[in-house]
């Protein structure tokens, strides 16, 4: 099944235009042909809609409380644009039971497949909500002003994200600019005091200027990418989403949508009294099996994450060596067949060789390792004629007229030095 696109339009603070621009850039996608869902995970305000003239009846929170399924939540909008009106039922998702959550889950996770492009309006600054939606998508855009606040609310924003373990490059768009020299002036001193303080690069999106026609499009409900693509206010959108997809060419994407990312962090938030695990009561061995299916979420959600891996692995590896014994001889095996080894490139592979060669040496001493290395370091050394090892030259001669004509000289030199031997 083919994963969408996932962008996680966001900011540090309100006041500088994140869901207008979400809602534009969706629309440009959206008038080019592709199928886009916009998913409005503003918890406080949820206005994606307002913009543009659609009043939700339903919501997640309705899906939440079973009041009726996920498409009827959608909202059509212009240019097929669907809409999603989240509000409190984003968050209502992460704190509900595992069946609850499943329910709903599964339902956005067949959702999001239908699409192309699913466009997540968060809210700003550092709800827990939004950092989980900046997580899950495989772009975060940062949205910011040449408002002062805005770059202190913004490089407070990042620094959260790197501390909870982000490790894509965010993008950032300057909204309200001037001219090309601003937005260009906003992004380097944000860009700047992320290098010297964080030592973290962000990427330049692009930019929007401060448009007179976009702020009276917000209070007309009517979005200005739905005027002639040859509009000034409409065209700046349109050069946004071209450099838009130029970026998401260069990246790879995402194994895990959104659903499943929401579904591996919800199980991982502390069990609420009185809700009974998911796995209590299943036997060990389901449990083991349930428990591998979350630890697989966790690591399709964050692909770029070795550190991740490393602990994890290492974790489970020192379980299994506490009682080392010929089923785990068989388990290791098995888990060693079952690698792509063929996938690695050439140094990795001559690397696990040597380390693999190195332990098999260790485990069997005197064996692997030492029976090559004498008939490698010490090879026997030719037999020379001497008179202490042969005697004296008529010796020689008798021997030489007693042996068949066919003998080496070689062969009849070690027999002559192994007689030498054996009398003295």
């Amino acid at each position: 099944m083919r994963q969408p696109r996932t962008i996680a339009v966001t900011g540090g603070k309100g006041g500088v235009g994140k869901t207008t621009v979400a809602l534009n850039l969706a629309l440009v996608l959206a008038k080019s042909g592709s199928r886009v869902l916009l998913l409005d995970a503003d918890t406080d305000l949820a206005n994606v809609s307002l913009l543009v003239g659609l009043y939700p009846k339903r919501t997640l929170a309705d899906v939440v409380a079973r009041r009726c399924t996920m498409d009827d939540t959608i909202l059509h909008s212009y240019s097929g644009l669907h809409i999603v009106p989240g509000a409190s039922g984003v968050q209502e998702c992460m704190d509900m039971s595992d069946g609850d959550g499943l329910v709903l889950l599964r339902a956005l996770h067949e959702l999001e497949h239908r699409y192309d492009y699913v466009i997540v309006d968060t809210a700003a600054g550092l709800q827990a909500v939004g950092l989980h939606m900046i997580a899950a998508a495989e772009l975060a855009c940062l949205v910011v002003s040449p408002d002062p606040a805005s770059l202190t609310d913004a490089f407070s924003l990042i620094k959260v994200m790197k501390r909870r373990g982000y490790r894509r490059t965010p993008s950032v768009i300057v909204n309200m600019a001037q001219g090309a020299s601003q937005a260009r002036s906003v992004f380097q001193r944000l860009n700047g005091a992320c290098q010297r303080h964080l030592q973290w690069s962000l990427h330049y999106l692009g930019a929007l200027w401060r448009d007179e026609t976009l702020r009276q499009s917000v209070l007309n409900q009517s979005p200005v990418t739905l005027l002639p693509a040859s509009d000034p206010s409409c065209r700046q959108f349109h050069s946004l989403a071209e450099m838009l997809h130029v970026h998401l060419a260069g990246l790879p994407r995402r194994k895990a949508g959104i659903a499943a990312y929401w579904h591996q962090a919800a199980r991982r938030q502390p069990v609420k009294a009185g809700v009974p695990s998911a796995v209590e009561g299943d036997s060990p061995k389901q449990q083991c099996l349930d428990l591998v299916e979350r630890l697989a979420g966790v690591l399709e959600a964050s692909p770029d994450d070795v550190m991740l891996r490393y602990e994890a692995f290492t974790r489970l590896f020192a379980l299994l060596g506490r009682k080392p014994d010929a089923d785990t001889v068989e388990i290791v095996q098995t888990g060693l067949a079952s690698m792509a080894w063929g996938e690695l490139a050439e140094d990795d592979r001559k690397k696990l060789a040597r380390h693999l060669g190195q332990l098999a040496r260790d485990l069997a001493p005197g064996t692997v390792a030492e029976a090559p290395s004498v008939a490698r370091f010490e090879p026997v050394k030719e037999p020379l004629y001497d008179r202490v090892s042969f005697g004296e030259q008529d010796q020689l001669l008798r021997a030489l007229r007693e042996k068949p004509a066919n003998v080496s000289l070689n062969d009849l030199l070690l027999t002559l030095a192994s007689a030498d031997r054996s009398r003295s």
